[in-house]
C-alpha cells in the first residue's frame, strides 16, 4: 500500500464525522445482529416448545398403544384359556353324546332282540296251547275210552280201573290205577296194583306197582314207544302172575 493511501486511511480515522458514521453503522449493524438473534432464538425456542409436545404426544400415543396393547394380548390369551377350556368341555360332551348314542343303540338292539324273543314266546305259547289242548283232548278221549272199557277189564280179566288224584310233588294230576285179582291162586282176592299218569306230550308214565315190579322200567319204554295200552296190561298181568308163582 501506497504512503499516500494509508494516510488518507488514518486521516478519515481521525476525523470525527467519518468515526460517528461509523460507529453508527457498526451500532446498526450490530442491532440487526442482536435482532437476528433474537428472531432466532425465539424460532429455535419455538421448535423446541413444538418438538417437546410432539415427543410428549408421541410418547402417550405410544403409552396408550401399549396399554391397548396389553388389554388385547390378555383378552387373547383370556380367550385362549377359554377356547381350551370350551374344547375339553365339548370333547368330554362329544364322548358322553357318544356313549349315550351306543347306550341308546344297545337298548334298542335289546329292545328288539326282546320283542323278538317276546313274539316267539308267544308263538311257543300259542302252540304249546294247541298242544296241550290237542292232548288234553287226546286223554279225555283215552279215559273216556278206558272208562267205557272198564266193564269189559273187570268181567275177563277181572281188573278193576281207578281214578286217582296225585297230591305229592313226584305225583301230581289225574292217575289211573290198574287193581288186577285173581293173580295168586292162594288168594284169589288179593289186589295186585299199577298205577299210571300221563305227560304233557300224551305219554304214559308208570307211578308206581304193588308189588314192586323189577321190569317196570322195560315195560314202561315199550309202551311210549308203542302206545299199546291192552297189551302193556297184559304184559304186567303176566308179569304179577310170574312172581306169584315164585
Amino acid at each position: 500500500m501506497h504512503c499516500f493511501e494509508i494516510v488518507n486511511i488514518m486521516e478519515s480515522i481521525t476525523d470525527p464525522n467519518m468515526s460517528d458514521g461509523f460507529t453508527s453503522a457498526m451500532e446498526e449493524i450490530h442491532n440487526e445482529y442482536l435482532k437476528t438473534c433474537g428472531e432466532i432464538i425465539n424460532q429455535t425456542t419455538e421448535l423446541c416448545q413444538s418438538h417437546r409436545e410432539f415427543v410428549k404426544c408421541a410418547v402417550d400415543t405410544c403409552l396408550k398403544k401399549c396399554k391397548d396393547d396389553e388389554m388385547l394380548f390378555e383378552t387373547i390369551e383370556t380367550f385362549k384359556r377359554d377356547l381350551v377350556q370350551t374344547s375339553a368341555s365339548l370333547k368330554v360332551k362329544r364322548h358322553a353324546v357318544s356313549e349315550m348314542i351306543s347306550e341308546i343303540e344297545h337298548k334298542d338292539m335289546q329292545k328288539e332282540d326282546i320283542i323278538q324273543k317276546i313274539e316267539t314266546l308267544k308263538e311257543e305259547q300259542s302252540k304249546r296251547k294247541e298242544l296241550i289242548l290237542s292232548q288234553h283232548k287226546t286223554n279225555k278221549d283215552r279215559l273216556k275210552y278206558l272208562k267205557k272199557a272198564r266193564g269189559v277189564f273187570q268181567d275177563h280179566l277181572a281188573m278193576e280201573i281207578r281214578t286217582i288224584s296225585g297230591k305229592t310233588q313226584v305225583v301230581k294230576g289225574e292217575k289211573l290205577q290198574f287193581i288186577f285179582r285173581n293173580i295168586n291162586p292162594s288168594d284169589l282176592n288179593s289186589a295186585y296194583i299199577v298205577t299210571l299218569g300221563l305227560n304233557q306230550d300224551g305219554s304214559y308214565q308208570i307211578v308206581s306197582s304193588d308189588p314192586v315190579l323189577g321190569c317196570l322200567p322195560v315195560l314202561e319204554s315199550q309202551l311210549q314207544k308203542t302206545n299199546k295200552l291192552p297189551t302193556f296190561l297184559a304184559s304186567v298181568r303176566k308179569e304179577f302172575i310170574s312172581q306169584a308163582r315164585r
